[in-house]
């Protein structure tokens, strides 16, 4: 599920701060200042103000690596736009009565909550989790479950999207909330620049299964990442499950189980998705021509790709060029721009 905005303050960068807990995980932390806190000048625009703060004033990792130091208080989350949780060292003990309060403070004024892998439990804690869909880490899925029944645990994606709520499955499924939420600030042209310094695929659909400890196969690969490369390289094409299903050489039952299994969604479905991503692209890159746009992504008219857009953006592709657009690549075409 997913609810476009923008959470930038009117009076100035877009604050992002980390609340650490005693004995996180490092990656988690170094994953948030990865994607929120470095400058990014080769990007020629604002980037977001970063901080991390913590309950106490210094605090010790997992397993003693070492100990943080200088960092905020809990009143630096007083200020934040985006608080994020990273993980709960154990989630099987509640955290701190002033952790839960400051997170529950920050949603009453409006701000954006993220959590990393077992940080859901310090939201689920606060309360802020009540009757909305979630995850967290396959391993804590069931004691979750449990322990906070109001929330809609969501046990086999990577992350969900709930709009002013994100959760992220694990420690690499942050690397893939991160780049959604910076897609969602800045558009796709901006997190796939961010993903290409960070060698990391720019984008995993948050419906994504997890990846969960299985027997390594005996049989050479068999993914489906050379249908979907071919399939990317047409969107411009009529393409249909059958055209798809003929050039993985299987049925369209096989290549529908294939699709379920591998990335929790169906061939359509995974399609029309695309199809909207090369759409947002075009924007982005100042097309003005909405009937063009439709053609070149495959989605037949300006009356469909606005539809489309809608349902996968929250946007218009009209409001969605004026909000991500770096440039212009055509005259208006008056008879497109009716969205």
């Amino acid at each position: 599920m997913s609810h476009r905005s923008s959470h930038q303050p009117a009076g100035g960068a877009h604050r992002v701060v980390v609340l650490v807990d005693a004995g996180s995980n490092p990656f988690e932390m170094g994953v948030a200042t990865e994607l929120f806190g470095l400058r990014r000048p080769e990007l020629d625009r604002p980037w977001y103000d970063f901080a991390l703060c913590a309950a106490t004033p210094a605090v010790d990792m997992h397993a003693g690596f070492f100990t943080l130091t200088g960092v905020a208080g809990l009143d630096a989350a007083e200020r934040a736009d985006t608080l994020i949780v990273p993980n709960r060292p154990d989630p099987e003990v509640p955290p701190a009565p002033k952790v839960c309060e400051a997170v529950r403070r920050a949603a009453r004024r409006g701000a954006r909550l993220v959590s990393f892998c077992t940080g859901s439990f310090t939201l689920a804690a606060a309360g802020v989790l009540d009757g909305r869909p979630a995850t967290t880490h396959w391993r804590w899925t069931e004691l979750f479950a449990a322990r906070h029944p109001r929330v809609l645990l969501r046990p086999d994606v990577l992350f969900v999207d709930d709009g002013d709520v994100l959760t992220a499955a694990g420690s690499a499924a942050a690397l893939d909330l991160g780049l959604h939420i910076i897609r969602r600030d800045h558009g796709a042209e901006v997190a796939n620049a961010v993903a290409r310094r960070l060698v990391f695929a720019a984008h995993r659909a948050g419906g994504q299964r997890q990846f969960i400890p299985r027997p390594v196969p005996a049989v050479p690969d068999t993914s489906l990442a050379p249908l979907l490369e071919w399939a990317r390289q047409r969107l411009d094409r009529r393409l249909t499950v059958d055209d798809l299903a003929a050039r993985a050489a299987v049925s369209p039952a096989t290549l529908h189980r294939r699709f379920r299994a591998e990335l929790a969604t169906t061939p359509l479905e995974w399609l029309t998705g695309e199809r909207v991503a090369h759409a947002c692209r075009l924007l982005e890159a100042g097309e003005q021509r909405l009937a063009v746009v439709a053609r070149a992504a495959g989605l037949g008219t300006a009356a469909n790709l606005r539809t489309r857009m809608l349902r996968h953006t929250g946007l218009t592709p009209s409001a969605y060029r004026r909000r991500f657009a770096t440039g212009t690549t055509a005259r208006p075409d008056p008879a497109s721009l009716a969205d």
